[in-house]
């Protein structure tokens, strides 16, 4: 065997078991329900309005331009479609593309970064694909998870080879342009401290400074030479109220809380230690292995490349992203990537240099054991618990019928964790992905028909092929357009005079409402209720609403509505 079949093959080797057990259950928790509004959908309705309408340019959303978001996630989709038609299945196989793709660029950065300890390139794709968070926000139809593949490219080729210490300039600068055409500006924010701070990690940048920063600076321009090649035409194809929101307004609006726009943001705006009090929960289930937090504790001067790299990578952009206004929490997802090679790195120095922490049973798995176990014992009991009205909540009596079967998972997984010897980083990262999965198929048994907007869908799809026009109470997210292959816009009604101003002009038509709870008029007048996550959605004739809006009594329906779930289980007042 040549020597670069023997490197093929020892790179072939290294994806072996995680990457195919990971994209089999990343396949089985996607495919397990339909896209989940109202994230999936929204991009789902861009995507389909851009491709109905042809507008190849600008990005759409119900018949308006969509300043929020830039299009390459939209023209990959689009790709696709033109080879197998429209449909939902090629979307979500992309986000399982681009999450296994995430994972081996996370495997090759650490052994760039840790060449002295493999074991850190051998568990940082075990440790990253058993985030819960991560995980499940990976399932939707978003533009994080491909984000986070040109961050992590763009990462990698500032990281030194063996065979060449420079970095690969003209593909970091592809690599920012495709990360700015897929997410916008943000994408400096991930990137932008490992270059600024790169003789602090880098040898290579240390003795180049000028070559680094000059050939640096000229890959960033590269990367909005890109941007500006779309934007420039796309702002003069949109619109100038397009234009302002796209070169100002929608960035401008998420970083400074209070910006002016003639059209809602979705700014997300939150206090300075929200990211802070979050972290737990975005890096479960190995923010709760003890190991982890005294591998970092011990940590100590000098350290080396791979975990200056993380720590300079980490520290300043999470202070910028805590102080920008706007925050989510998959806006982090990117250095999702950068903590497990943290996480990672500390534990092979502990097991270097503190050979009996390392392999200290009480400081392993045994929390999630007996978390997992704990919680194997809560499902057990939820049929009592939701029978007897112990705790009145929707989710518990959701998942009561089949909460036993579950509790059997957790049982296992439980006892797997409470195992001592080696391999424990292993059973953690996979109790983990096969907590996460085993969650996910409950919430599609028990709950997915709350999040089912198929009724109200075929509802407004109805409507539309019947030329009846279809308004909306508050906010549209085009959540009805993909599903329903809708060509026309739904109005947004925002008040009162506004609702009895459509049902005059269009006394045929729609109105479609979100109300919390469910009353007797919708029971009695509504064409089709439906229950939708904790509220109700309703399906009005226009002219009918109007009139019980006004005070007014309107005639009988010629047919009782269509209920979900069936009329017998539904209370006036009743939460879905």
């Amino acid at each position: 065997m040549s020597p670069n079949s023997y490197r093929r093959s020892e790179n072939l080797r290294a994806l072996w078991p995680w990457l195919p057990l990971w994209v089999v259950v990343a396949l089985i928790a996607i495919f397990s329900h339909g896209p989940m509004p109202l994230y999936s959908t929204r991009t789902l309705a861009v995507a389909w309005e851009m491709w109905n309408e042809h507008h190849w340019l600008v990005p759409y959303i119900n018949g308006q331009p969509y300043s929020e978001k830039v299009p390459l996630l939209f023209w990959l989709i689009h790709a696709g479609w033109l080879v197998f038609g429209v449909n939902d299945i090629w979307p979500r196989l992309l986000e399982v593309i681009f999450g296994a793709v995430q994972l081996v660029l996370a495997c090759v950065l650490a052994r760039r970064l840790f060449p002295n300890r493999p074991w850190v390139a051998k568990a940082t794709p075990w440790m990253l694909m058993a985030l819960s968070y991560a995980f499940l926000f990976g399932q939707q139809i978003m533009y994080e998870v491909l984000l986070t593949d040109f961050v992590l490219g763009a990462l990698l080729c500032l990281t030194p080879k063996p065979q060449r210490a420079e970095p690969r300039w003209l593909l970091f600068g592809l690599l920012i342009g495709a990360g700015l055409l897929t997410k916008g500006p943000v994408m400096l924010l991930h990137i932008a401290f490992p270059w600024l701070l790169g003789p602090l990690w880098n040898d290579w940048a240390r003795e180049h400074r000028a070559r680094w920063y000059g050939r640096g600076l000229l890959a960033v321009l590269l990367g909005f030479a890109m941007l500006l090649a779309w934007a420039i035409p796309a702002g003069f194809s949109g619109g100038e109220a397009y234009r302002h929101r796209l070169f100002f307004t929608q960035t401008a609006g998420r970083v400074v809380k209070g910006v002016q726009s003639d059209q809602k943001l979705q700014s997300h705006p939150r206090w300075f230690g929200w990211y802070l009090l979050s972290l737990p929960m975005l890096l479960f289930p190995f923010s709760a292995w003890p190991r982890a937090w005294v591998a970092l504790g011990a940590l100590r001067r000098p350290l080396d490349q791979g975990l200056r790299f993380a720590l300079y990578w980490l520290v300043p952009s999470f202070l910028v992203f805590s102080i920008i206004s706007g925050k989510q929490w998959y806006y982090l997802l990117p250095e999702f990537t950068g903590w497990m090679l943290l996480v990672a790195g500390a534990i092979a120095v502990l097991r270097e240099r503190h050979a009996k922490l390392a392999e200290h049973y009480w400081l392993g798995s045994w929390p999630l054991g007996i978390g997992s176990i704990l919680f194997a014992v809560l499902l057990f009991a939820l049929p009592y618990i939701a029978h007897g009205h112990v705790l009145l909540n929707e989710w518990v009596e959701g998942a009561a019928p089949f909460s036993r079967t579950f509790s059997v998972m957790f049982l296992l997984l439980g006892c797997l964790l409470l195992v001592r010897g080696r391999g424990e980083m292993r059973r953690v990262a996979l109790a983990g992905l096969v907590g996460v999965l085993a969650l996910n198929t409950l919430f599609t048994l028990t709950l997915w028909h709350k999040y089912d907007l198929g009724p109200a869908t075929a509802a407004v799809s109805a409507a539309q092929a019947n030329h009846q026009p279809v308004a909306i109470e508050g906010n549209y997210e085009g959540q009805y357009h993909f599903s329903g292959r809708l060509n026309d816009p739904i109005t947004e009604l925002w008040t009162p005079e506004a609702i009895q101003d459509f049902a005059k002009d269009h006394p045929n038509g729609l109105i479609l409402t979100h109300p919390s709870n469910l009353d007797e008029t919708a029971l009695r007048y509504a064409l089709l209720v439906q229950p939708f996550r904790s509220s109700w959605i309703e399906v009005w004739p226009a002219s009918t609403l109007a009139d019980l809006r006004a005070g007014r009594t309107p005639s009988e329906p010629a047919q009782p509505p269509t209920v979900f779930p069936a009329p017998a289980t539904v209370q006036y007042g009743a939460q879905p």
